[in-house]
């Protein structure tokens, strides 16, 4: 699907929680589990999109997590015991293990096998940069998280480290809740490793958020609980449908190659169903495109997810309006009844205002 000779991308915990955050959306499904290069996509198809991250900002952020983990971990280790674990032994030394591996099979078996070893060893263990497996629609995923800190007492906490600053303690609500939901992926891949143990120890539900600290490049940290987004993220997990169940139904041959002449390409696109909301704008690198296909067939969709609950079965804005005007629709219906006192409402406004 991806065309000849084309490497795959891989999945992270952004995009699982991004399309957690919209299970029926298709599209979405079939070309991350494909592994298809979606701003590639979307240049080829006329629609570039602006959603990622700057370098500059991207240097920044790398810069800073050296910083949060130099000297081995010390800085960040204190800031876990500080802010989750302050009746614990203070980290005067912890263990940092190597994690390199052949492939990422190879990584992911030495990161259970070093979070089993630190578990029994009842120590202060950092692991930089892990890798975990987590089995999505049937596909696997490999997840990276910045660093996972062992407990003492054997339990495991996940950190995140953002460069968004940490204003007088709190942070941007829109950023600390996409790294909420970004961590809750990480927890659930840490709960599958930690399930196939034989002592089972616990995956703490309170992450570390590490930012700088006001406009320094200082780190603080703040303890965020993700069980509501662990909860919300496993159940639409588990509803996606199945990329084999998708894939079945496209046309033979279908392949999303951006190599592929644009109407040729588009075809290929148009033939899986997408489910476009104002939210993909800020994680879906294919949103312009999924957005204007929305307008262009009316899809009340497009003016947000809560309107389209409200209006039941009315999907297209030609419908709603036809209804509101009552040209069509079940006066019995509530939501048809809602919409045509609103038309009778505003009508009255109207009448009153030019007079």
């Amino acid at each position: 699907m991806r065309g000849p000779a084309v490497p795959p991308q891989p999945l992270d915990a952004r995009a699982l929680a991004a399309l957690a955050a919209n299970p029926g959306c298709k599209r979405r499904a079939i070309l991350d589990g494909a592994g298809v290069n979606k701003a590639a996509l979307a240049s080829a198809l006329g629609s570039p999109s602006a959603f990622g991250q700057s370098q500059f900002a991207f240097m920044r952020g790398n810069a800073f997590e050296a910083r949060v983990k130099a000297d081995g971990g010390a800085e960040l280790l204190r800031l876990v015991h500080e802010k989750l674990d302050a009746g614990a032994v203070p980290p005067t030394a912890g263990t940092v293990p190597d994690l390199s591996a052949v492939g990422p099979e190879g990584r992911t078996a030495r990161t259970a096998l070093a979070l089993r070893e630190a578990t029994d060893a009842g120590v202060w263990t950092l692991l930089d940069h892990p890798l975990l497996a987590l089995d999505v629609a049937g596909s696997p995923a490999f997840l990276e998280p910045d660093a996972v800190v062992v407990h003492p007492d054997g339990s495991w906490t996940v950190v995140e480290i953002k460069s968004f600053p940490m204003l007088d303690g709190s942070a941007d609500a829109a950023k600390v809740g996409a790294a909420a939901r970004q961590a809750a992926v990480y927890v659930l891949a840490l709960e599958r490793v930690a399930a196939r143990l034989a002592a089972t120890p616990e995956v703490r539900h309170t992450v570390l958020l590490v930012c700088p600290k006001d406009f320094s490049n200082l780190p603080t940290a703040s303890a965020v609980d993700v069980r509501k987004q662990r909860s919300v993220t496993r159940r639409q997990l588990d509803r996606l449908t199945r990329i084999e169940d998708i894939a079945d139904l496209l046309p033979e041959g279908t392949c999303f190659s951006p190599e592929l002449p644009t109407a040729d390409l588009t075809a290929a696109v148009e033939s899986v169903p997408a489910t476009y909301a104002p939210e993909c704008l800020s994680a879906c690198e294919l949103a312009f495109h999924c957005r204007d296909h929305s307008r262009a067939e009316g899809a009340v969709t497009s003016l947000g997810r809560s309107l389209r609950a409200e209006l039941g079965g009315l999907t297209t804005v030609d419908d709603v309006l036809s209804a509101a005007h009552g040209e069509t629709g079940d006066p019995t219906d509530p939501t048809v009844a809602a919409l045509r006192r609103a038309a009778q409402l505003r009508a009255e406004a109207l009448g009153h205002t030019t007079c």
